[in-house]
């Protein structure tokens, strides 16, 4: 079970307005906001999402391979979060569609570059 899961940042200011506006259409929003990191979530005490600059100082970078998948509650959602996600400066790495047999979904990249998935099941 996902408790959460974080991306890196190299702009946390410019991430916290990406993120408020994305998440909010899957009915998320801020519960956590320190100088290094912000953190949301859409019901109290279950999965959330945050966004880091990297604790080692290093700059960052984006996780090759790494892919966070945002669960929406139908295909009408899954399209409308990638439109905004789109709108919001994001990059399109996969149109909503069907990827298998009831698996509705799409893809993009924050403004970092960080990949991310939208999608639902449908029966």
């Amino acid at each position: 079970m996902i408790g959460y899961t974080s991306l890196g940042t190299a702009d946390l200011s410019r991430a916290e307005s990406f993120y408020d506006a994305l998440l909010a259409e899957l009915g998320a929003q801020q519960v956590m906001h320190m100088d290094d990191f912000i953190v949301w979530a859409a019901d109290k005490g279950g999965a959330a999402f945050s966004v880091h600059v990297p604790e080692n100082g290093k700059d960052y970078s984006v996780g090759n391979g790494v892919m966070i998948a945002l669960a929406a509650s139908s295909q009408t959602q899954v399209d409308l979060v990638h439109e905004k996600a789109l709108k919001l400066g994001g990059i399109d790495e996969g149109k909503p569609g069907f990827r298998a047999d009831g698996f509705y979904a799409a893809y993009f990249r924050d403004l970092d570059g960080n990949k991310l998935n939208v999608h639902c099941m449908v029966s």
